[in-house]
């Protein structure tokens, strides 16, 4: 699911750029590019602290991978701190998306269901005194209403952002709740372990659901699969989101049973 990585043809894994080979203002730039979230103040100043330390993390992933090569060895000090950033950033990231992705589901409903300008109404009462948060989402909604292509927009930023979105939601839920998503009082396989990856330097983390190991998901790759939102690619087909959803929880899938192992079948 990494669409931002080049690989390597001998091992398939992905190929990181260096840190200095990426530019501060990518990552800001493709979370502005996102219909609504590039529109509002307040958004825009929590994309800013993720693309600050977005730069610094990097900067450590880079000392641990090179302390790791040296000494042979873990550098436990760094990579102490360096897990503790990392879920820092990935908490933000998540709570960032998730207030937009929110909001944009709204405005989708609401245009569908033509309660844009009841919503309207209701947030332009009269408080006594002024919200310039709450006067930018009126602005939004207006907008949303007066132009049918800006729904349009908005569903389009939300498809495309549907599997990044997914994988780090599944990331998240793992680190902070220790459970498998979308399954409560479930048990995560050995919540906030990671690994350092060996060609970055981020932290890796397992993502699974209860049938298999879906994969590993680091912090960098979380923040390179944002980049690349602003490539111009087109967002996935439906058929493509329904396989992904269902890839990832595991649906109508079936392990294999003790005499298909038996058998020798390929699995």
């Amino acid at each position: 699911m990494d669409e931002d990585h080049d690989y390597d043809p001998d091992d398939g894994r992905p190929i990181y750029r260096l840190p200095e080979q990426i530019q501060s203002f990518e990552l800001s730039e493709a979370l502005h590019g996102l219909a609504l979230l590039g529109d509002d103040p307040y958004l825009r100043m929590q994309v800013t602290n993720l693309t600050v330390v977005d730069q610094a993390i990097m900067g450590l992933e880079q000392r641990v991978l090179h302390r790791l090569i040296d000494e042979e060895r873990t550098p436990s000090d760094d990579a102490v701190f360096l897990l503790a950033l990392s879920q820092m950033w990935i908490f933000a990231a998540y709570e960032l998306l998730r207030t937009w992705r929110q909001r944009a589901k709204d405005i989708v409903k609401w245009a569908e269901n033509g309660g844009l300008a009841s919503k309207i109404e209701a947030m332009q009462s009269d408080l006594g005194y002024r919200r310039p948060a709450r006067e930018f989402r009126v602005d939004q909604l207006q907008n949303a209403l007066d132009d049918p292509s800006v729904v349009e927009a908005i569903r389009t930023s939300l498809r495309k952002s549907h599997i990044l979105f997914s994988r780090l939601e599944w990331l998240r839920i793992g680190l902070a709740k220790h459970e498998i998503a979308g399954r409560k009082k479930s048990v995560a396989f050995a919540p906030g372990y990671g690994r350092i990856n060996r060609s970055c330097g981020s932290l890796e983390f397992e993502l699974a659901n209860e049938k298999y190991i879906i994969g590993n998901i680091s912090r960098r790759d979380v923040a390179d699969e944002i980049r690349v939102l602003a490539d111009g690619s087109p967002p996935q087909s439906d058929e493509e989101l329904t396989s992904f959803d269902a890839f990832m929880k595991g649906t109508d899938y079936e392990p294999p049973n003790a005499a298909d192992w038996a058998e020798g079948k390929d699995f």
